[in-house]
Formats: C-alpha cells, structure tokens, sequence
C-alpha cells in the first residue's frame, strides 16, 4: 500500500487506528493485508507500514490523533467537522494533534498541538451547521457509544462556534 492508497482507505472508513485493536479498522493490518500478530514492529512489512504511517502524518488532510480508545488514530479531514461538533464527547487529550518529531540526536518525539488550535476556521464554521446526531451518524457507530465526558471542576466546554 503507498501512502495515497493508504491516505484513500481512511477517507474511505473515515476513522481508522494506527494499529491498536477497536471498534474501527485497522491501517497496520490493510497495509500487511492481513492480521498481525504481535507488535507490527516485528511484521516483515514494518517498514512500510513505517513509512506510510509517517506519511499519514504529514498530510494536510489526516488527523493524528488518539481519538478511539486513548490509541493513534487517524481522521480523514471530511470528518473533522463532525468531530469538532461533538467534541464534548471526549477528553482533550483524546482530541489534541499528534504529530511525530526527529531530534537533532536522531530520536523520534511526539509533539501534541491541543484541541482546538488545530482546528482550521472553516472547520469550526462548518461544525456550527451540523446538528449532534447528523455528526454522530458521520462520525459512525463507535462514536454514538461514545459518552459524554464532563469538564473538569472550575472549567466549561465551549460550544463549537465558540472555541
């Protein structure tokens, strides 16, 4: 799989995790064409996957984040209008940008850019229109069994409009 192929099958599914287990598709295993067993790491194909993974990254329209289950997931923009309406379904940190660094000594970061200053004005523009469940529906199954996370003592969440 080369990285447009891999960039079509999370615009395809929307929601996709790195390789973790959960309710959505796996790009590791689509890259391997098949199940890995164990740390992908390990897979004879860990440098591709490597390298498509890193170049998810650097896409303009896919979003790193940790959004299903705490685990690296990737967003295709077509949905980042529906996140960001239902945002107040997950933690922050859930929804903070991830994005992978190289160090000067040769090691590999993760810088996170929190939600919402990741957020393109015309993405919140655009969320403002959705309603909930128009969101929920684009966002998919996983994300109806999504519950609502209060905020913290002292804090509010701002509606979309307002971020």
């Amino acid at each position: 799989m080369t990285a447009d192929e891999a960039i079509a099958f999370v615009e395809k599914h929307g929601v996709v995790l790195a390789s973790g287990k959960g309710p959505v598709p796996r790009l590791a295993e689509a890259i391997a064409d098949g199940p890995i067993k164990g740390s992908w790491w390990a897979h004879p194909k860990s440098h591709q996957i490597f390298r498509v993974f890193q170049a998810l990254g650097e896409s303009g329209d896919i979003l790193v984040c940790r959004l299903v289950g705490g685990k690296i997931t990737f967003v295709h923009r077509r949905l980042w209008p529906a996140l960001v309406r239902v945002s107040d379904r997950f933690p922050a940190r859930q929804l903070a940008q991830t994005c992978q660094e190289h160090t000067a000594a040769g090691h590999h970061v993760n810088r996170d850019t929190a939600f919402p200053q990741w957020v393109p004005p015309g993405v919140l523009r655009q969320a403002q229109q959705l309603g909930e469940q128009e969101a929920l529906q684009a966002l998919g199954a996983w994300a109806v069994d999504a519950h609502p996370v209060a905020p913290p003592d002292g804090f509010s969440r701002a509606a979309p409009g307002r971020l």
